[in-house]
């Protein structure tokens, strides 16, 4: 029979000591402010040198790497009703100077990320990766969003790639991937199941269509 998986609320900002006490694979609902950012934030903010648009104290410390889904009010307010996760792995080449600039020590997005680049980046920003819970989840994770606290550089990009800062209760699920070790969750397990592949495919026949690639190497199925 199957464990139930530790499931905890986290209040943001999170403190350093509240890192710490996250183990791998622990399910997170979070409660604060957080903000969006992908990669048009991302370039303006380090490539074109502007910084960021507002204070850690009005963004919050959690970057979200997602495309909000936004509609505006007839006030002139905005109403995100759902947030799609994109794959993080294409935010590394500035996540060095992001951390510097953003003082963020939560990521979240989606995949996770090589565990070099948690080990490199993350460890000395004393920062964690959380990852979204498969897909179609955006309508579920946009149920835990209170408010539009403000939305910064709508104009320069456009409403996908802007940067919301959000007022959450309850949101998620999201799964602890890395921690301040540096450990991936996803690692780990891709590990367990790199060691029993043989054994999984143990008397299958010979690959048919091998001269157009087909492959008797179990390994290269994985995602590394």
């Amino acid at each position: 029979m199957m464990s139930a998986l530790k499931t905890i609320r986290l209040d943001l900002p999170a403190s350093t000591e509240d890192l710490e006490k996250l183990e791998l694979g622990t399910v997170l609902y979070v409660n604060g402010r957080l903000f969006t950012a992908r990669e048009g934030a991302y370039k303006r903010a380090i490539e074109e040198g502007v910084g960021m648009p507002a204070s850690p104290e009005a963004l919050g410390r959690a970057n979200f790497h997602c495309s909000p889904a936004a509609s505006r009010n007839a006030d002139g307010s905005y109403r995100v009703g759902a947030v799609s996760a994109t794959a993080s792995f294409r935010f590394a080449r500035w996540l060095e100077g992001w951390f510097e600039l953003s003082g963020c020590n939560i990521i979240i997005g989606k995949g996770g990320m090589a565990p070099e680049t948690y080990r490199r980046l993350f460890v000395p920003a004393k920062a964690v990766y959380l990852t979204t819970v498969g897909y179609g989840t955006g309508a579920l994770l946009g149920r835990g969003i209170r408010r539009v606290a403000a939305v910064y550089w709508r104009e320069e990009l456009g409403l996908a790639q802007a940067v919301w800062a959000l007022d959450v209760a309850d949101f998620g699920p999201l799964l602890v991937e890395s921690d301040l070790r540096g450990e991936s969750l996803f690692a780990r397990e891709n590990a367990k199941i790199a060691s029993g592949l043989e054994r999984v495919y143990a008397g299958t026949r010979p690959a048919t269509l091998s001269r157009y690639g087909e492959s008797d190497d179990k390994t290269k199925e994985l995602i590394g």
